[in-house]
């Protein structure tokens, strides 16, 4: 297939297929030679679904959106396809023809030859049927492992492109807020920096591998009020500026995305998707971010329908582009006919169509589409492949060693060891009673957003496309000795109490009893965690306290393994179980890594990227909160957590020593250095992560208790120790000030170096001293940590 179409009027090539011309000329001569409908037909996407058979893809009939009429849009052209993989289960080979097979049709089509770009979702593996479902964005968090993250989302990126998609939509960026929230599973944790550093570097493997990362939700999305999805988010700006925009800085700044989505949430009245002072002023014109703006799904048309803030579908066209949104997602609704009319009778300037649709040219010839040597088909098939589809059925592979490997070492690394009274690791159990809706559900380890979960339940006669192999199964090869009794006890949210007496009864016969908890993901109240599964309390979903409250009646030792999308309030398990092991939906090789960790194989490495709340009812609350905002006298309700962020328990041990400061003041615009020494003092190897906190006595304004600064994962060999040696830029003390500007201000501070937000080990206090220094986007965002061996 050869999509090169023929300019009128020209013998020699256009000059927007001209690769040696500069980027900037041939989009203007392109959109010098447009018409008014061609600008807004790149401004639009068209859900679709790939063919199973290799046939051209099919746009897919949503029950928000009535159906698109391919044949009428593909004349003036077509900005995106949505979707193709994520939509229905289909054979990636067979996808991949179909989708090149689609667009060599849109670009033959249209006069200009552009074909559209190809988005998916990424938020925990590429949604795609049979590709490796990773575990979800919350338990990168609790790796506290930047390089592993960008490893993996490079491996995505990699698959994506290999069937011809070229934009991901992930990762998300929001800070945790209200663990009541169904998308809790999505996000990376409660704090902005730990966030920020994690998702930029999902964003860095992710472009690296020419994929357009998107981050959403641009912002302001998982502040909503009562944890309630899309629910109005109150915040002042000073919230805004120091919890939840630093890692979309960051990611801009240090990961390069290229791609913004909005959020669907209103800010004090103002819908992101409404929001100039957002989505340009600070976005464009104060970060310089030069990327596409999208719009999430729906989110324009939702102006008019949800938000009140637009008269007609014109309307909340010309509010969204004003305010900066440059492509409507995902299929066409306002961007079309509608913004054309408003255009032509005066009502929306021409000039802002042309922004926009100059940023999607733009980003389509850096992606080589208009290249004159383009070819549809990606480089995992070739022309032939056209000629007999049927045997291109198992010829990608999405799901391969090198990725289920990638995918168990991040499970392996995001487990958290909360509690154990030296009942873990396992010694060679005689009988084990294992317990619980998740101890024999395969699809458990999955999150929201993973194929199987989001579109697969829609076809329940469709195989999983990957291994899914159950808790069960993986105790029963980790243990191979040990008789294993099973009994599900319960529902994740049925509320049956009928099966907590064959439960007793087989832990009563037991040497252990391992109780599997947790969530369902799902969407829109079709399960406990994920999209609109939002949440009153956090209490254990259904009978599942009961079902732990009556295993710990028993004389037998309680382990309690969680699989969930967010924390839980665990009532008298977090004092009685004789130990917990917390995973966040931990992906296709969770259950290994889970069974590792319980026989030992596994040393415990993760940490909490979010609280556990030791009271269902305490929310909103993070650790990340003024000193009012923890417990105090003057109120009955005390948040203080069960286990504090930051927090996990390791097979070994660990020792924390001399502490050495340079020096104890520091200009406003200097520094600090610091060196400790960490020894494992255990007799195994494992891995501690040091923790840089930043405690602020006086501000001008409320402050935080603490704020996580920099962290250092630690891998030790038994009696082996390394010495840290740290510099913090005085940047790392700035915060917005009353003016609404961010500033250094002069005096005392204490460094905390912290096992968890709740156990600083070493704590250094120092002074910056001088005159208050005002920063911007530029300033220095991290400090430098540097490990060396001691002798």
């Amino acid at each position: 297939m050869n999509a090169d179409v023929a300019v009128e009027n020209t013998s020699a090539i256009a000059l927007w297929n001209d690769p040696t011309a500069p980027v900037s000329a041939r989009v203007d001569a392109l959109i010098d030679a447009m018409t008014l409908e061609e600008k807004t037909a790149q401004l639009f996407g068209v859900w679709v679904g790939a063919s199973d058979e290799g046939g051209e893809v099919a746009p897919h009939q949503h029950e928000m959106e009535e159906p698109v009429d391919l044949d009428a849009l593909l004349p003036t052209g077509l900005g995106q396809l949505t979707r193709p993989f994520g939509t229905l289960p289909v054979d990636p080979a067979l996808g991949a023809l179909s989708l090149a097979r689609t667009q060599a049709r849109i670009a033959a089509t249209n006069r200009f030859g552009i074909p559209a770009l190809a988005h998916d979702e990424c938020l925990a593996g590429f949604a795609a049927w049979g590709a490796t479902a990773y575990p979800v964005p919350l338990s990168w968090g609790a790796t506290f492992d930047p390089t592993l993250v960008r490893a993996m989302a490079e491996a995505i990126g990699r698959d994506m492109r290999s069937v011809g998609v070229h934009q991901g939509l992930a990762p998300v960026l929001d800070v945790v807020r209200d663990a009541r929230w169904g998308r809790v599973e999505e996000t990376i944790g409660e704090d902005p920096y730990l966030v920020g550093t994690i998702g930029t570097a999902y964003v860095q493997g992710l472009e690296s591998a020419g994929i357009v990362a998107t981050l959403k939700h641009f912002a302001g999305y998982s502040a909503s009020r009562a944890g309630r999805n899309l629910a109005p988010t109150s915040m002042g700006p000073r919230e805004r500026a120091d919890v939840l925009l630093p890692p979309f800085e960051m990611a801009i700044r240090e990961g390069g995305a290229r791609s913004v989505m909005n959020a669907y949430t209103d800010t004090d009245g103002v819908p992101s998707a409404a929001d100039e002072a957002l989505l340009t002023g600070l976005l464009r014109d104060t970060w310089d971010f030069d990327g596409t703006v999208v719009a999430d799904y729906f989110a324009i048309a939702f102006l008019k329908t949800l938000h009140g803030v637009a008269a007609d579908w014109a309307d909340a066209a010309g509010t969204a582009l004003r305010a900066g949104i440059d492509v409507e997602l995902p299929n066409v609704k306002t961007y079309g006919a509608p913004l054309t009319e408003a255009v032509a009778d005066g009502r929306v300037p021409e000039a802002l169509v042309d922004r926009a649709v100059r940023r999607v040219l733009t980003q389509k010839v850096a992606l080589l589409l208009l290249d004159p040597d383009w070819n549809p088909l990606p480089a995992a098939l070739d022309a032939t492949d056209e000629d007999d589809p049927s045997a291109l059925r198992g010829r990608i592979d999405l799901d391969g060693p090198a990725n289920r490997a990638l995918a168990r070492t991040l499970a392996e690394q995001a487990i958290v060891l909360l509690s154990n009274d030296g009942t873990l690791p396992l010694d060679r159990p005689r009988r084990i009673a294992l317990i619980g809706p998740n101890a024999d559900e395969p699809t458990a380890v999955l999150g929201c957003y993973s194929f199987p979960q989001h579109i697969g339940v829609r076809h329940p006669d469709t195989p999983l496309g990957i291994e899914l192999p159950t808790l069960r199964e993986t105790l029963a090869a980790e243990f191979p000795d040990a008789e294993i009794t099973y009994a599900r006890g319960t529902g994740v949210d049925d509320g049956d109490l009928s099966g907590l007496a064959e439960a007793t009864r087989l832990a009563r016969e037991a040497d252990v009893t391992l109780v599997v908890l947790g969530d369902r993901a799902g969407l829109f109240g079709r399960g406990t965690s994920g999209e609109g599964c939002d949440v009153a309390t956090l209490a254990l979903p259904g009978a599942q306290q009961p079902l732990l409250d009556a295993l710990l009646d028993v004389e037998t030792p309680v382990v309690t393994v969680l699989m969930a999308g967010r924390p839980y309030a665990l009532g008298r398990g977090v004092g009685e179980s004789a130990a917990i092991v917390q995973s966040f939906f931990p992906g296709e090789e969770g259950t290994r890594a889970i069974a590792g960790v319980l026989a030992g194989r596994v040393n415990p490495s993760g940490r909490l990227p979010v609280s556990v709340p030791r009271g269902p009812g305490s929310q909103p609350g993070t650790y990340l909160g003024a000193p009012l905002a923890h417990a105090s006298e003057v109120s009955s309700i005390d948040p203080t957590p069960a286990f504090a962020f930051g927090h996990g328990l390791s097979y070994t041990r660990f020792e924390w020593t001399d502490l050495a400061v340079e020096a104890q003041e520091a200009p406003t615009d200097g520094e600090f250095a610091l060196s400790l020494t960490v020894c494992n003092t255990g007799e195994r190897s494992g891995t501690e992560v040091v923790q840089l906190y930043l405690h602020d006595p006086v501000a001008s304004v409320v402050q935080p208790v603490q704020r996580l600064v920099g962290y250092s994962r630690l891998a030790l060999e038994p009696r082996e120790a390394r010495r840290l040696r740290i510099t913090i830029p005085a940047d790392l003390a700035s915060f917005t000030g009353r003016d609404g500007r961010r500033v250094v201000e002069p005096g005392e501070l204490e460094l905390r170096l912290s096992a968890s937000s709740a156990d600083p080990r070493l704590t250094a206090r120092v002074t910056l001293t001088g005159a208050e220094r005002h920063v911007d986007h530029t300033r220095r965002l991290h400090a430098t940590i540097l490990q060396e061996p001691t002798t």
